[in-house]
């Protein structure tokens, strides 16, 4: 019987996937800290090459779905909706050339991760990523409301203007499937951060 050839990884993923505590794949960024989900094992995330577990996802509860909403809407409440369009779209831009900058990494991590090829996950998953954050940085800036008159009779001779105002929604929700979450992810994540919104995922 032939041995399969497991791809070798690169030192930079077997340095991430080889972490102990694993933050980014074991925790739950909440507020600042890394969190734990709810007592268990949680899911087991295996190399799709070697069959190797590589990281447990922790399950979440009402309570921290909770948690993340409150901090999520604290954050809407601070500084993230009151700010400039330009001083968001900046930021957005800087995410994307700090995604840019490590692209061949993430793209690595996702294709340990899911499965995917790694031309795959470095063209569409870390590629289509930075062009997406890009695309809605520069939306921050163009987002407007109308200004229109308005037919009211009185007083005679009167002249009335309407206008309609563009302001973030709120908390937003998200949804990401297994198959591109870093894609799929920017895909909601940009145009909420670009309206002023923020999200949970």
């Amino acid at each position: 019987m032939n041995e399969r050839t497991v791809p070798p990884i690169s030192a930079a993923a077997a340095a991430f996937v080889a972490q102990s505590h694993r933050p980014f794949i074991n925790g739950r960024f909440v507020e600042g800290p890394f969190v734990g989900g709810l007592a268990g094992d949680g899911l087991a995330v295996d190399d799709s090459a070697s069959g190797e577990i590589v990281a447990h996802v922790p399950e979440s509860g009402p309570e921290l779905v909770d948690q993340a909403v409150r901090a999520a809407r604290a954050a809407l409440e601070g500084p993230w909706a009151s700010m400039r369009p330009i001083d968001r779209q900046n930021l957005m831009l800087r995410l994307a050339d700090a995604v840019e900058a490590d692209a061949d990494l993430l793209a690595e991590i996702e294709s340990i991760e899911n499965g995917k090829s790694l031309g795959v996950a470095r063209m569409l998953s870390a590629g289509g990523t930075v062009d997406w954050l890009r695309y809605y940085a520069g939306w921050a800036t163009k987002i407007e409301g109308s200004t229109f008159q308005v037919s009211i009779p009185v007083p005679p001779g009167a002249r009335h203007h309407a206008m309609t105002i563009m302001e973030p929604v709120g908390v937003v929700g998200a949804i990401v499937p297994w198959n591109f979450p870093l894609l799929i992810g920017m895909w909601k994540i940009a145009p909420a951060l670009a309206c002023g919104c923020t999200i949970v995922l």
